[in-house]
């Protein structure tokens, strides 16, 4: 499970405070909605590790996240856009998700098996770039199934997709926390993805999550 108990931060430059509590567990997938500038993405930081809270504490399975640079965390990450870099093929990008000495023969098997596992087989040597939005967001979702961390955090990460797309790709999301065991934590102001997907749903509002029922 991950935790978070009066986890604060400050931006005195926007005169905001924010005090953060909240539950997430494996297999679902836990939304915070809230308005523009609400502090969703602040949220995730803390997570994440970009942002060091005033005090509070952050756990996973009763081990403390805190003292963790960002890439020593358990933590996945898929953003609204800007996930993969355009001028790679789809399979270097998620070479990046593998460690550098990882040998060349498995890499190139792994690599093939999350592709397939989002249902881009065929994708492997095109550049990122040229790809659909849908899929450069299966391919984002693959480079974290190679990452292979408990922690899946989603910044927004349909809002640039067409409806079609938006639920294939909201789907896949679903089917992946479940069957990898995810710990997902949603951020997002649109409603209908939260009543698909979410199992446990915070609002934020005036910097403190408050639990929907």
């Amino acid at each position: 499970m991950l935790a978070a108990a009066d986890l604060t931060f400050t931006r005195p430059e926007r005169h905001l405070a924010y005090r953060f509590s909240f539950t997430a567990v494996p297999g679902e997938i836990t939304a915070v909605s809230g308005s523009s500038g609400s502090g969703k993405s602040t949220l995730l930081d803390l997570v994440a590790g970009f942002l060091v809270p005033h005090s509070g504490a952050l756990d996973l399975d009763g081990r403390d996240l805190l003292p963790l640079p960002p890439e020593a965390r358990p933590v996945s990450i898929l953003f609204q856009s800007d996930s993969l870099f355009e001028h790679l093929s789809a399979a270097a990008n998620l070479a990046l998700g593998l460690p550098a000495a990882t040998p060349r023969a498995d890499r190139d098997t792994r690599i093939a098996a999350a592709l397939a596992e989002v249902g881009l087989p065929q994708v492997a040597a095109q550049r990122a770039g040229t790809l659909s939005g849908g899929e450069q967001q299966r391919v984002a979702l693959a480079r974290t199934l190679l990452r292979n961390r408990p922690v899946l955090l989603l910044d927004e990460p349909f809002s640039a997709l067409d409806d079609v797309t938006r639920r294939d790709v909201r789907d896949l999301v679903y089917r992946l926390t479940r069957a990898r065991n995810w710990i997902t934590l949603l951020v997002s102001h649109h409603q209908d993805d939260i009543a698909a997907l979410a199992t446990r749903r915070y609002v934020l509002a005036d910097g403190e999550l408050g639990l929907v029922e």
